[in-house]
């Protein structure tokens, strides 16, 4: 009987220690190399494996190409291009995430590899700033979940760029 009621205080604790950190925005993470970053989840419709991609003559070094998704042209922009980090050939686990820009226009943002969602409280978030230094405009910040550093993205500016 005292494993039971020991069994049931458990979920107790820690929906009151969720109570404590307040609101929390869940936040789909990724790799480049080997750091991971972040994008709030509401902005990602998709995440694909990679499809056939279709280079683009003349187009910007960020942009892979584009595919099809279910009859749609959508362009593709590799991250780590546009990050300056070096390349890599596509492997088993890399992922294109699909987003709706704001002219309602599909892009995807090819990664290495798709990790998990964290759910962050405002507490685990601290300013780009604590990174030393003028930081780009894509980060948004530094999310610290217990055991990791996420570097979290804006969209807009790597979307716009």
């Amino acid at each position: 009987m005292a494993l039971l009621t020991r069994r049931g205080a458990e979920p107790r604790a820690a929906m009151r220690r969720a109570g404590e950190l307040g609101k929390r925005t869940e936040y789909l993470t990724f790799l480049l190399g080997t750091d991971m970053y972040a994008v709030p989840i509401g902005v990602i419709a998709e995440i694909l494996k990679p499809p056939p991609i279709t280079e683009v003559p003349r187009a910007a070094r960020q942009i892979l190409g584009v595919m099809s998704v279910r009859g749609r042209l959508v362009t593709v922009v590799d991250l780590r291009r546009r990050f300056n980090l070096p390349e890599t050939a596509l492997g088993a686990k890399s992922r294109i995430l699909l987003v709706v820009s704001a002219e309602n226009d599909p892009v995807g943002l090819l990664v290495d590899e798709v990790v998990q969602v964290y759910r962050l409280a405002d507490s685990e978030i601290e300013q780009a700033s604590v990174l030393g230094g003028e930081q780009p405009p894509h980060i948004a910040g530094i999310g610290r979940p217990t055991g990791a550093i996420l570097i979290l993205l804006d969209l807009k500016p790597i979307l716009e760029g």
